[in-house]
């Protein structure tokens, strides 16, 4: 299978490398330092006591890649929409989009049995200008667990984790999905292939929408979050707003909230990505994880006063710190 990594930072490296070294046909699409030693030296990966190098092919854009069978997408949610034609270059009516992107994905009602089946979520696809360019037709769902961290340009070191679920939009055991699938567990990962890819999407955004932004604002770590009574109960409160909404649009989650939390404790003092983001001047994934469920929140008719208020405070905080745009 040709196989093309769009933006191989950490987790696209993690998975650039693996599915290399497991024999597949494996291009990586990078840009600057990461790019020129990738192309030098190959792409290192660390994971534990293992580390491996491999040596897929390594390209400065989508057009030198060319047209693959699936290209894999895992960059940040709002840098989508400024890539989207790039993307397009390397797909053809048969290519799979797998959208390994955090937050309520461009082609949510897409596929999907609902009054707002077709409908553009504005937070993450403005204007439907992702919709246009990469049918949704084209996209299998992917939700991504793993953690890992781009330690030097050209090297990967993988901390945790090896799942990647991956779900049709419409909920079939599809001829590619089930493809995928096979090559990814071939590369030593766990890929489950979901009928109700957005159950899943939703638990892991339950805790993404709360304690991210709450970190990003306080500078609070996971352990402090869900430890402090008061930031506890602000995490919780949020999270049952979300919940209903969600609820309304058909998902079922399969844990309670308090259990989600407990989880999140599980990890312990951890920077979220959000705060980490902010540190480092980078742009923030605000709209994504929250915006859009604030605007589902709108569209179902449900109230949100406290993901609402803490949705205008954190844009406020990144505009301040030049991460936001809007």
């Amino acid at each position: 299978m040709k196989i093309a990594v769009f933006g191989a930072g950490a987790i696209g490296g993690l998975m650039a490398a693996r599915l290399a070294a497991s024999g597949q046909e494996v291009t990586v699409v990078a840009r600057g330092p990461h790019l020129a030693a990738m192309r030098e030296h190959g792409l290192r990966l660390i994971s534990g006591d293992e580390t491996i190098t491999t040596h897929p092919r390594a390209c400065a854009n989508a057009e030198e890649a060319g047209v693959q069978d699936a290209v894999i997408v895992t960059l940040k949610a709002h840098s989508l929409p400024g890539v989207a034609a790039d993307i397009a270059r390397m797909m053809s009516p048969e290519t799979m989009l797998v959208t390994g992107v955090n937050g309520i994905p461009y082609w949510y009602f897409h596929g999907i049995d609902s009054p707002w089946r077709g409908r553009v979520v504005e937070s993450v696809d403005p204007g439907g200008i992702i919709s246009r360019t990469l049918p949704p037709a084209q996209a299998i769902g992917c939700v991504v667990y793993p953690a890992a961290e781009v330690i030097e340009p050209g090297v990967v070191e993988h901390t945790y984790g090896d799942r990647f679920s991956l779900g049709e939009p419409d909920g079939s055991r599809s001829p590619r999905v089930e493809a995928l699938s096979k090559a990814l567990m071939a590369a030593g990962f766990k890929a489950p292939v979901r009928p109700r890819i957005r159950d899943e999407i939703w638990v892991k955004l339950w805790g993404n929408l709360t304690f991210n932004p709450v970190s990003a604002l306080t500078g609070a770590t996971l352990d402090r979050i869900t430890g402090q009574p008061d930031l506890r109960a602000l995490s919780r409160a949020m999270m049952l707003e979300a919940q209903a909404v969600a609820e309304a649009l058909g998902v079922r989650f399969a844990i309670d909230v308090d259990k989600r939390i407990e989880g999140a404790a599980e990890v312990g003092a951890h920077k979220t990505s959000m705060l980490q983001d902010l540190e480092r001047g980078r742009p923030m994934e605000i709209d994504a994880l929250l915006g859009a469920v604030v605007e589902l929140g709108t569209l179902t008719g449900h109230a949100m006063p406290l993901c609402a208020a803490v949705l205008a405070l954190v844009r406020e905080r990144a505009r301040q710190a030049g991460c936001y745009s809007g």
